[in-house]
């Protein structure tokens, strides 16, 4: 098993804020638009460097998907900012309409995602947003794992030409990602080779994936670890290479069971490679309030959660 170390912990936010301000300081049409948030989102940056390319919309996240439309029209990459749950499932008609249905090239920058938004409870928690977004034609889906590789995501995508669905979080994570790395859209990152299970993590889940895998070692089982941090489009060919080789997956998301990487990974296995899967991953329900920890620890979101799964999906293999 391959030993991965980090020396401090870090938001995945506050990497979105980084690398926001390095995009608007390589290419001057970057702008950036929020729902009454910055702090929350780590705008702060770049509103000081770039005040006359920062639009403050309020809480009128609709309207704020409108304005970025129509931004992309005269040449202006624009980043949207707010709660996941109000980038989404608030403003779907309008980025449907808006932006997917005529291809804008607007980057929906969504933080506070999944369970781990915590104490402000289920209404403010999104499980459904991966969904969402990847079923939108030509929208792209990134989720990463941590503050480097947010910073290296939103730096990528003001390169890309098309929409895209950027999602991060809130608690502080262990930052363990190189510092000077490459984020390639639609690209998975191979963390640890193996032979008896496959196990493909996103977002917050990656650490605990790593984590388990060290478990997992203890009990003499060779686990094969997959960063996807693109969603949509899913490297495909990474995923049938590793089952092929291991012959049973455990696919790990704070997300909804329903609709996420999970369902988009067992849509290739049916298709090209049945394969015994198993899902760590809510339930199909609503989160409620509690800190990140104790949601997490509740509803199976952890490194125990994923031993266990993996123990289930390799006796299936059997």
């Amino acid at each position: 098993m391959k030993k991965y170390t980090y020396t401090e912990s870090k938001d995945t936010r506050s990497g979105f804020g980084v690398g926001l301000l390095e995009a608007g300081q390589q290419n001057e049409n970057v702008v950036a638009l929020c729902a009454d948030l910055i702090g929350s989102l780590k705008m702060d940056a770049f509103i000081k460097e770039f005040p006359e390319r920062f639009f403050q919309i309020g809480i009128a996240e609709a309207n704020m998907m409108g304005i970025a439309a129509g931004l992309t029209i005269g040449g202006k990459i624009p980043f949207t900012g707010t709660f996941a749950e109000f980038s989404t499932a608030r403003v779907y008609d309008q980025i449907r309409q808006s932006i997917a249905y005529s291809d804008k090239n607007v980057k929906i920058c969504a933080s506070h995602a999944g369970l781990t938004l915590g104490e402000d409870g289920a209404t403010h928690q999104t499980l459904e947003d991966i969904g969402l977004m990847k079923m939108l034609p030509g929208m792209v889906v990134i989720n990463p794992c941590d503050f480097n590789q947010t910073k290296a995501a939103t730096i990528a995508i003001a390169k890309y030409h098309g929409p895209v669905y950027l999602r991060f979080g809130r608690p502080v994570v262990p930052n363990f990602t190189p510092a000077d790395q490459t984020f390639e859209i639609g690209k998975a990152v191979m963390l640890n080779e193996g032979k008896d299970v496959t196990i493909i993590a996103t977002g917050h889940l990656v650490w605990e994936a790593i984590k388990a895998g060290e478990e997992l070692e203890k009990l003499g089982i060779d686990a094969e670890i997959i960063n996807i941090h693109t969603i949509k489009p899913l490297d495909e060919e990474a995923v049938l290479k590793s089952v092929a080789k291991t012959g049973c997956v455990v696919t790990a998301e704070e997300h909804n069971r329903l609709g996420g990487l999970g369902d988009s990974v067992a849509q290739v296995l049916a298709k090209e490679l049945p394969t015994p899967q198993e899902y760590v991953a809510v339930n199909d329900s609503f989160g409620e309030s509690g800190t990140p920890a104790q949601l997490m620890e509740k509803y199976g979101l952890n490194a125990a959660s994923i031993v266990a799964a993996a123990q289930k999906a390799i006796s299936r293999k059997k």
